[in-house]
Formats: structure tokens, sequence, C-alpha cells
């Protein structure tokens, strides 16, 4: 490893670590969170490079503060969820572990082996996927409207996997168009694109955001392990729900937990993503 890597780990290193420290004042990492921020922080900002570290840190400042957003308005449905809003290391990795795998990959697979630009475009597609469902979740629990089954239309209560809204689907979008905007201004700036590309960058970003986004609302409600409290006669991804009562499996498979879902959607947004790029010839 040459001087110059070790040098770019070791100040995203300490970058994460400041940001990872005020999350965890913040409430919004857990002890087991900040370690996986650090993990992650450190390989997408020592590897990935400034613009990579850029678009995480809008990812996780824009999702932080709207975990917060008008929190006794959501405490409602926070009983359907398997975890709060205090991220602990499963859900960082959840997020952002593909985005330091793809920086990882990007470090060590020599560029003759991978068409120019794929590791970009796949991490623009990732943190536009992670940041479109966070802001799905946030925001779209707010929604009057009740949102739809996605895969039958019937309507469902507000937080139940799978369902879908116009306003979260909205926000989705607008979520991944922020990752599209920061990875088309910023790329150019680096050299890592032509200026060329700013906006059409900017429209991937929100397209592959909203796909993976329905990626992971559909595996919500077809693969993703939900149970149900015979108590409450509710929906949850719980095992023991809020109430006290051991919850059993309603349907999906058991090792697909939430964070699982999280993991193969930003995936799929970031496919989406590569082909978009690709297709339009910007790599």
């Amino acid at each position: 490893m040459s001087q110059s890597t070790l040098t770019s780990l070791f100040f995203g290193f300490l970058l994460s670590l400041v940001i990872a420290f005020l999350a965890y004042r913040r409430d919004s990492l857990s002890r087991s969170g900040v370690a996986g921020a650090l993990i992650v922080g450190t390989l997408i900002f020592g590897l990935g490079g400034w613009v990579w570290g850029v678009m995480l840190g809008v990812f996780f400042v824009s999702s932080s503060a709207l975990s917060h957003f008008r929190e006794r308005e959501k405490a409602a449905t926070a009983e359907k969820f398997e975890k709060g809003h205090r991220r602990d290391i499963g859900q960082v990795l959840a997020n952002g572990g593909l985005g330091a795998l793809v920086a990882l990959a990007s470090a060590v697979v020599p560029d003759s082996l991978v068409p120019a630009g794929l590791w970009f475009a796949l991490f623009t597609g990732v943190m536009a996927t992670v940041t479109a469902d966070t802001w799905a979740t946030e925001l779209g629990t707010l929604s009057k409207a009740p949102p739809r089954f996605i895969t039958n239309g019937r309507a469902v209560e507000v937080g139940t996997s799978g369902g879908v809204s116009p306003l979260g689907t909205g926000v989705s979008f607008a979520g991944g168009l922020l990752i599209g905007l920061t990875a088309g201004l910023l790329a150019p700036v680096a050299g890592l694109l032509p200026w060329s590309a700013a906006l059409p960058v900017a429209l991937i970003g929100a397209l592959s955001g909203a796909a993976g986004s329905l990626i992971d609302s559909l595996m919500g409600a077809t693969v993703q392990q939900i149970y149900y409290c015979d108590t409450c006669g509710k929906e949850t991804e719980r095992k023991l729900h809020r109430c006290g009562t051991t919850t059993r499996p309603l349907r999906g498979w058991g090792w697909m937990n939430n964070d699982m879902v999280n993991l193969l959607s930003s995936l799929g947004g970031g496919l989406v993503a590569v082909g978009c790029f690709y297709f339009l010839s910007l790599t």
C-alpha cells in the first residue's frame, strides 16, 4: 500500500471519527454504530476520494436530520420498525457497507480489468438509493393518505413494509436527486467527468434512487421477514413487539431482515445507475 493511500486512509479515519462522535452525541448513532461509521467512512473517504466522501456525508447528515424531524408524529409507526432512529452497526453497514466495498474495489482492482467509470457510477447509484429509501421512510410515514401495498394496491397502515405513497415516492426521488446533484456538480471539479455530464448525472441519481427505493418496497412486501403480534393485531418487523408479546412469523424469509433488504436494494439501485451511465456514454 502506497504512502499516499495510507495518508488518505488516516485523514479519512480522522474525519469519520469527528462525524461519528457528533452523531453519537446527537443520538443518531449507537456505540456499535460509531464503530460501523468509522469503518465505512474511513474506506469511502480514504479510498474513494473526497467526492465520494461528500456524497456519503450528504446521505448521513440529511438522513440523521430527517430522523429527528417531527419525531412525535412518527412515534406511532415506530412499533412496526425493527430498530429506532439511533443506528447500530447493522444499519450503518446495510446503508454504507456496499459503498465501502465499492471504494475498496476501486482501490485494489486494476483499472484495466473494469470499464472506465464503473466504480463511480455504482457508488453514485448505491448512495442515491440509501438516501432515497431513508427519506421515503422518514417522511413517507407523515403522509395523510394511506399507503398502498406495492404488489396489490390495497390500503395498509402507515409504516407497513411494502407500502408506498405518493409522498414517499416523491421524496425518494428528491433524495436520489440530491445525491445526483452532488455527484454531478463535484465530479467535474475533481476531473472525474466533464461538465456536460452534470445534469444527466443528477437525473441518474434521482432515477436510480427511486428505482432502488421501489425495489426495497417490493422486497418488503414479498421476501422480508415480517412478524405478527396477536395481542395488538398488528404487523411488525420485531420478534418481540413493544407490548412485550413474542410475535410469530407472518411472511418472508427468516434471514431477510430489514438490514439485508436495504443492502440488496442499494445494489439494485447501483446497477440501475451503471446501466444509465453506460447507456448515456457518460463513463
